[in-house]
């Protein structure tokens, strides 16, 4: 395949190299073993969970499969080795579906207005059926959306404005900085509202006043409290509840609790489950600035983005949102012996 000369590029090309990554070296060393040890329990891993484990220690090997480039002026070539093209695991895959998300949103999607990012944890008690219940983690989402729109809504009425709408762009995240099952949102709200315009124009945007701690404490205590009272009427809160993944998939359902809680799921030091309980106070407490805590949600609302922009300065853009969107960035891996 013909190449632009390699001479003549400001950055020479130098091959992706996973086998010196932390959490491929890890993978590789206890894949095995993992497994063995789950063939012999009662049930196994679904299927699909093993083959995203075993694509990703090939994905970037040459030995696995490449593609060779040429130069057509210097003669050149280069080997670029396949990537496993798979959602859930690999860093490379994911990063380059993430610099595609942001670089659309910046080209397509975001307005020239300003952006704010609201993060929303959510408490123990609940990560491990969001973790598998798509619908209960559309609903509680949509409740949150509603929480923060509606204040958008309330600043421009308090300016005068009437018919104001907001927009936002939200990435449900999986997990934590240790790769923990931590289902949480990532929302990108447009940081004020649109209003209709005189005589039928446009829509006029309308930035909303700084944010406050004491808004941020608000939202997220009337976020907590409907959030709760959504699952107390779906019986979600009930302890003889069903556990329909513990039924289907008990192995999945045991990995999951144990990653949910910080334990060990298999092995010698294979931890306990512990029940936690929806105990902690109602009240907002601010834990730090533009950040607030209540019923074991916690929200973080401080990290404003200037007006994205395209053609020369749609780069530094672009890395405002790469920022917000990264799943697992290789450069803060690291291993540790305990």
């Amino acid at each position: 395949m013909p190449v632009t000369c390699p001479h003549t590029q400001s950055s020479p090309y130098s091959r992706h190299e996973p086998e010196k990554h932390p959490l491929h070296q890890v993978l590789a060393a206890h894949l095995e073993t993992f497994l063995e040890r789950t063939r012999t329990s009662a049930h196994q891993l679904p299927g699909h969970v093993e083959e995203e484990l075993r694509a990703y220690l090939k994905g970037g090997i040459l030995a696995h499969g490449f593609v060779r480039f040429r130069c057509e002026d210097c003669g050149e070539s280069r080997a670029v080795a396949f990537s496993c093209k798979r959602r859930g695991w690999c860093p490379s895959c994911m990063g380059r579906r993430m610099v595609d998300t942001a670089a659309r949103l910046v080209d397509e999607v975001l307005p020239q207005v300003p952006v704010r990012q609201f993060v929303l944890s959510l408490p123990f008690e609940i990560r491990y059926r969001l973790a598998y219940d798509g619908k209960l983690i559309s609903g509680l989402l949509a409740v949150f959306l509603r929480v923060v729109t509606a204040w958008y809504v309330r600043q421009a009425r308090g300016q005068g404005y009437r018919g104001a709408r907001c927009g936002s762009v939200t990435f449900v995240q999986r997990f934590g900085s240790s790769i923990n099952l931590n289902p949480h949102f990532h929302v990108l709200f447009l940081d004020g509202v649109y209003v209709p315009a005189a005589e039928g124009g446009a829509p006029v945007f309308v930035a909303a006043p700084p944010l406050a701690d004491e808004d941020v404490q608000k939202l997220v205590e009337t976020a907590s409290q409907r959030i709760v009272r959504l699952l107390q009427r779906r019986g979600l809160l009930d302890d003889s509840l069903v556990d329909d993944l513990s039924e289907s998939e008990p192995l999945q359902a045991a990995l999951s609790a144990a990653s949910v809680q910080g334990q060990f799921a298999t092995g010698e030091r294979a931890g306990q489950r512990v029940r936690r309980r929806l105990s902690a106070s109602a009240a907002a407490v601010r834990s730090a600035p533009l950040c607030s805590a209540a019923r074991g949600f916690s929200m973080h609302a401080a990290s404003p983005a200037s007006p994205p922009t395209t053609g020369p300065a749609w780069s530094g853009s672009s890395a405002t949102l790469h920022g917000r969107l990264w799943p697992l960035a290789a450069c803060r891996s690291s291993t540790t012996n305990s």
